[in-house]
């Protein structure tokens, strides 16, 4: 836990999960040294039975999303940890996905306690802003442009849900609901990548649990209607479940 401290995380990662989820991406084992690091490609679940196998920790399969939001995100945000570098189109939310140590991290830490040490750790925290940025870019690159019918543009994360998305908004939208104000576009990476919020509140909706949203949501004026799409990729078709779920969730429309 003290190199992740050293590291500049904040307190919130500094946990035996955020320890066992940087020790499972170095491949290091109860009796390694650090000078055994490796950086093997490794997705949630397979780190935590990392955890189970090599250090007795078991995690239960409900808390696969916390070691993913609260440390392996984190992690990718510092540029520490580098997601689908096989193949940086995979969607996030993939169940294919997986996360590979960086290789200028994975070289200093294989340094870890040795002489220069100190030297060496300066030397990497003055380039994690650059690695940032440059990863970032790398990120915004793939990611799929949409054009909304008001002008506005936003970026999706790339994967095959966000492609059916994008021909959502650019192919349905413009037939079944011509003039329609996109009020809402999920995003598997994040909650959204487009809410307006005034338009759902002028029509009486509270949104209080995006989890539950449909992934595009339109209002066409000309007929008064909120139109509710589904990517069928996500979720499977419209059951008699989700149906009840959406009326609870939009009960509030005018």
């Amino acid at each position: 836990m003290d190199i992740i401290k050293t590291l500049g995380f904040p307190r919130q990662q500094l946990n035996e999960r955020s320890a066992l989820t940087l020790l499972s991406l170095l491949d290091l084992k109860p009796a390694d040294l650090w000078r055994d690091a490796e950086n093997p490609l490794l997705g949630i679940t397979p780190m935590m039975e990392y955890f189970e196998k090599h250090y007795g920790k078991r995690y239960a399969p409900n808390t696969r999303e916390t070691v993913r939001r609260q440390t392996v995100h984190q992690f990718v945000q510092a540029a520490l940890i580098v997601p689908n570098p096989d193949k940086p189109t995979r969607p996030t939310n993939s169940p294919k996905a997986v996360y590979q140590i960086e290789p200028s991290a994975l070289e200093l830490l294989r340094g870890y306690g040795k002489r220069g040490w100190k030297r060496r750790l300066r030397e990497y925290l003055q380039t994690v802003e650059s690695l940032n940025a440059l990863y970032a870019r790398e990120r915004e690159k793939d990611r799929i442009p949409v054009t909304l019918a008001s002008g506005q543009k936003i970026r999706l994360s790339p994967g095959g849900h966000n492609t059916l998305v994008k021909k959502i908004i650019d192919e349905f939208c413009p037939v079944f609901t011509p003039g329609g104000l996109v009020a809402y576009v999920v995003d598997t990476s994040k909650k959204w990548a487009y809410f307006d919020a005034a338009i759902l509140q002028r029509l009486g909706v509270e949104i209080e649990e995006h989890g539950k949203m449909p992934d595009v949501v339109v209002y066409h004026g000309g007929k008064n209607w909120l139109v509710l799409v589904e990517a069928v990729t996500s979720h499977g078709p419209v059951n008699p479940k989700r149906r009840q779920e959406l009326k609870a969730l939009f009960a509030g429309s005018k």
